[in-house]
């Protein structure tokens, strides 16, 4: 297209804030983070559940980030950039950059080389051995700053901001990590969160500890105690148990009646009790003689049925009657006629040291009949007092799961049982909470009832018809292991009077104590020499983000974690919580309890169900363009509440392209220019997950600042040469450290949002034919082209230095392995990387069954596949494409070993093919080599591992398994 004649003028009325930023004093997170470090102690942070840092065990909230990374966030916006030209007194404690940089990871807490450290515990690993230490330092966000570590970060802080103690705001601050890691190093701060449950666990997280220490544990420990005891007296007959065993989960069945003979069908996926080395199963039997299904309960070698042959698969049902298929709509139609039931059919207990699992008895089943007799005698009461929730399930949702299936009422989310140890937990609280405000002053008795509230909450979320067994890890999961409404077939249910209420007072109790003890060495380092007290400096609000209480230029630090586009319904999910919260703290926290249900109109996500009532078939672009206005609008009052040289740095982990062009136009919009990215790999990893699922690991950090108006506008023809640069630059350095697969990619997009941010306005050569005046850059075009450079800087490197051109279709399937490292990933991602490459996905990929699609994920095809459909037939000729001859290959080796190979190779004269040869080299270099229990996860990473024999000159990775560490007895992740 040409470019307009017109283009010095540019359209004023589109005009925005321009090139030059609006000071000159640079922070470190625009010269540097310790990118790798981070990452590992991310990783560390997150490796095991039972391990996670306290704030997550206090209460559920989704995509909570890493406390070291969040620290190195906050701290990285307000240190100084380290520069020759500082005061004599910072040079002399810091005369080189290096020196700086090594304190600047002693204050995030990083000890050693965790990065040494890691990749000898992977190696280790790999190769089956047990090490005695694994890391050489704790856990970074376990170390609270040293009072002279605060010394020296308080000079920096005074010459850089004039203040030692600058604000630091999170707007959306969710779960808390950004503003919990803000006030453990003194720093005044104000937490903003529009949902009230946020709100609420914000408190709990920030303003509670910081005012009364750990002390407050005992305080919940001994109250929650009398509590829980309270419920067992009223309930206690309820759960009766044999002697010597502890109830450690009731397990139990949907059901629905059979269309044919009207008798139960017990729905589940599948019959497993346990998994692996000592097995255990129910097998189901349906005696034409009886009513009802009874089952037998099977352990090791005993099990001669497959227990994952269930009785519903995919919505469908099938009846043990008749061995007839019940259909979904059948299934539903029950649910929400009220005739869906449950049959309990195991039960786990643990006698001493050992769970075993038994059949329920008579005096079980009795006692689950007077549950619903019990809860029948006081619901009409409970209702009228607000007991329980009578809320329904809204009727606009992205998950309409619960009304599909019966559950149209937040109530419905549990079974009689229950929802009757639910009722008394609430009613018993509320009356303990007029003791505890004789006993105590107000405000303690206040947070002592707060955290009893979220014992309930807990309580909830693990006591739930939305509960399920997990037979791996032999334990009840709770409600939200997906972040979703998925309806459970089949259920696992607490002991709720033992067990339930005494496990949920001990978690939050050591919950609190664990987030009061990380903050309390801060307090008193902090505060020695100091009047106010640690709780005085955080603040808690409970609204939009687009109007914060706030005054203009206030704020030095701005520093976030905003909604990731799609990713979560915040709202959505959290009104589970919220229901009962109204009950248990809302007289305590009046203004976070106002509505029916959360606030969803101003949330800030992209949910499509909100506008498929406008126009369903463009529900999804309205929601992305309502999200997009949303965070505008956030930004926007972001840059109002900053101060003309303040930093906003920004945090997001989203794989989808869409959701960067959203977050990028959101930020360039809103006056901001990006000055610098930093990856930083913050998601949990494990081999299988890893060599089944595409997923982004990376949480990137986006450093801004407030830009002023530029006159001339930019024009992409120009701006696309410096796009590609900055994108292959940064891909080469996070490359060397480290980042790959689609990271890599994800990792650049902050680079080229960085150029055209910097010289906005930008137009392109299309000229809108309503106005005749060329059209603004969407950011996805700079971050399509990054993409592409990104693209050739991969086949190279995959080259090992070699130098041959491949065919599109070839070239899509290396840069696929390359990025996603899985055999599955987004169908729009993929489609996206083909049009990079000049190729189609629908036209040229699946057709020739490279890919299969799935859902919204492909899947790629392995080469035997392809070979049963006619295709990478290792008795063909030739080959179209050069990737159908190499897993022709594959299928030859595969089938007939080397020798099968060899003749491969001499029929086709391949074997001295230098392209052929390259790609061989580039394919081992692109799929993963993941092995699970020493065999490859990959059949193409096991047939090419196999080839290399008949290839010297290929390379293969090195071995981690050959790593000599023979004399260590103990495998530790640490901790």
């Amino acid at each position: 297209m040409h470019r307009p004649s017109h283009r010095q003028t540019g359209p004023a009325s589109v005009s925005r804030p321009g090139q030059r930023p609006m000071t000159t004093h640079r922070s470190l997170i625009d010269a540097w983070l310790p990118i790798a470090e981070l990452s590992v102690e991310s990783q560390r942070e997150r490796g095991a559940s039972s391990a996670l840092p306290p704030l997550y065990f206090l209460h559920v909230w989704w995509a909570r980030r890493p406390l070291t990374t969040s620290r190195a966030a906050v701290l990285g916006s307000l240190l100084p950039a380290w520069s020759d030209n500082w005061p004599d007194h910072l040079l002399d404690r810091f005369p080189l950059e290096k020196e700086y940089r090594e304190w600047f990871k002693t204050l995030l807490g990083i000890r050693g080389d965790p990065v040494a450290d890691r990749k000898r515990i992977l190696q280790a690993k790999d190769a089956g051995i047990k090490l005695d230490r694994a890391y050489a330092g704790p856990r970074a966000f376990t170390l609270a700053p040293s009072a002279e570590g605060l010394q020296v970060f308080r000079e920096l802080l005074e010459y850089r901001w004039g203040d030692s103690t600058p604000t630091v705001v999170d707007p959306t601050a969710g779960g808390g990590s950004i503003p919990f890691e803000a006030i453990r190093f003194g720093l005044p701060t104000q937490a903003n969160e529009l949902n009230p449950v946020a709100s609420f666990v914000l408190q709990g997280t920030l303003t509670l500890p910081a005012r009364y220490g750990p002390d407050l544990a005992d305080d919940i420990t001994y109250w929650g105690g009398i509590w829980a005891d309270r419920v067992k007296t009223r309930l206690g007959p309820f759960y009766p148990r044999q002697p010597g065993e502890s109830i450690h989960a009731y397990l139990h069945a949907r059901t629905v009646a059979c269309p044919e003979t009207g008798k139960p069908v017990p729905l589940s996926p599948n019959w497993w009790l346990r998994k692996g080395q000592h097995k255990a199963a129910v097998r189901l039997i349906a005696d034409p003689e009886m009513d009802d299904c009874v089952f037998e309960i099977v352990e090791g070698d005993d099990i001669d049925f497959d227990p994952d042959q269930g009785t519903v698969n995919r919505g469908k049902g099938r009846s043990p009657w008749k061995n007839t298929t019940i259909s979904g709509d059948h299934i539903k139609a029950e649910a929400q006629a009220g005739r869906m039931g449950s049959q309990l059919y195991a039960i786990a207990a643990k006698k001493g040291r050992d769970l075993v699992f038994r059949l329920p008895d008579r005096q079980d089943q009795q006692a689950l009949a007077d549950a619903g007799t019990e809860l029948g005698k006081v619901i009409d009461r409970w209702l009228i007092e607000d007991v329980i929730p009578n809320e329904d399930f809204p009727e606009v949702a992205s998950d309409m799961r619960p009304h599909h299936y019966g559950m149209s009422k937040w109530r419905q989310f549990f079974s009689s049982r229950q929802l009757l140890v639910m009722g008394v937990a609430v009613e018993e609280l509320r009356w303990l909470q007029t003791e505890m405000e004789k006993d105590l002053d107000s405000g303690r008795a206040a947070a002592v009832g707060a955290y009893l509230a979220m014992a309930v909450d807990k309580a909830a979320s693990h006591d739930s018809i939305r509960c399920r067994w997990d037979p791996t890890r032999i334990k009840i999961v709770n409600v939200f292991d997906r972040h979703d409404y998925s309806f459970k077939w089949s259920f696992a249910e607490f002991d709720g009077v033992h067990n339930l209420l005494p496990w949920a007072v001990n978690q939050i109790g050591d919950a609190y104590r664990g987030i009061a003890k990380l903050i309390d060495p801060s307090r008193h380092a902090l505060f020695s020499d100091r009047p106010e007290r640690a709780a005085d400096l955080v603040t808690v609000h409970n609204r939009d983000a687009a109007d914060l209480p706030l005054p203009d230029g206030s704020v030095q630090a701005v520093v976030m974690d905003p909604p990731y586009y799609d990713n979560v319904q915040y709202a959505e999910l959290s009104d589970f919580f919220y229901v009962w919260l109204k009950r248990t703290a809302g007289h305590l926290y009046p203004q976070f309890f106002t509505t029916e249900l959360t606030e969803k109109a101003i949330e800030a996500v992209a949910n499509p169900a909100r506008f498929a009532a406008l126009d369903k078939k463009n529900s999804r672009r309205l929601a992305q363009a309502d999200y997009q206005a949303k965070m505008t609008r956030i930004f926007a009052e972001t840059h109002r509440v900053l101060s003309d040289d303040g930093v906003l740095t920004v945090m997001f982990n989203h794989k989808k392209t869409e959701a960067w062009d959203t977050l990028g136009q959101s930020l360039i919009e809103s006056g901001f220019q990006i000055e610098a990215s930093w990856p930083i790999h913050t998601e949990s990893e494990h081999s299988l997950h890893q060599a089944k699922k595409a997923a982004s690991a990376s949480t990137i950090l986006l450093s801004c600042r407030k830009r002023v108006a530029q006159d001339e506008p930019t024009w992409w023809d120009d701006l696309a040469p410096k796009v590609r640069r900055a994108a292959r630059n940064r891909a080469e350095r996070f490359r060397a450290e480290g980042v790959e697969g689609v990271d890599l990619y994800i990792s650049t997009f902050g680079p080229a949002l960085s150029v055209i941010s910097r010289q906005w306005p930008v137009y392109t050569s299309e000229v809108n034919p309503d106005t005749g005046q060329p059209m603004a850059l969407r950011p996805e075009e700079a971050l399509e082209l990054a993409r592409q450079e990104v693209a050739r800087l991969r086949l190279q490197g995959m080259l090992s230095g070699r130098k041959a051109e491949f065919d599109p279709v070839t070239d899509w399937y290396l840069l696929a392995w390359d990025s996603f490292r899985a055999g599955a990933f987004p169908y729009d991602e993929a489609r996206k990387l083909a049009l990079a490459l000049g190729t189609d996905l629908d036209r040229d990929l699946r057709p020739l069954r490279i890919v299969a699609k799935k859902a919204s994920n492909v899947k790629f095809q392995e080469p035997i596949h392809r070979r049963r459909k006619g295709l990478a037939d290792p008795g063909s000729d030739s080959f179209d494409r050069l990737i159908d001859a190499a897993h022709a290959l594959m299928v030859a080796h595969r089938e007939d070993g080397i020798s099968g190979a060899e003749a491969f190779l001499r029929r086709t004269r391949l074997g001295k093919d230098s392209r052929f040869r390259a790609l061989l080299q580039a394919l081992i270099n692109a799929i993963p080599r993941t092995k699970i229990k020493r065999a490859f996860a990959r059949s193409e990473a096991e047939d090419l591992d196999g080839l290399a024999v008949l290839f010297p000159d290929l390379q293969l990775p090195e071995d981690p398994s050959a790593a000599p560490q023979p004399t260590q007895t103990r495998f530790d992740l640490g901790s």
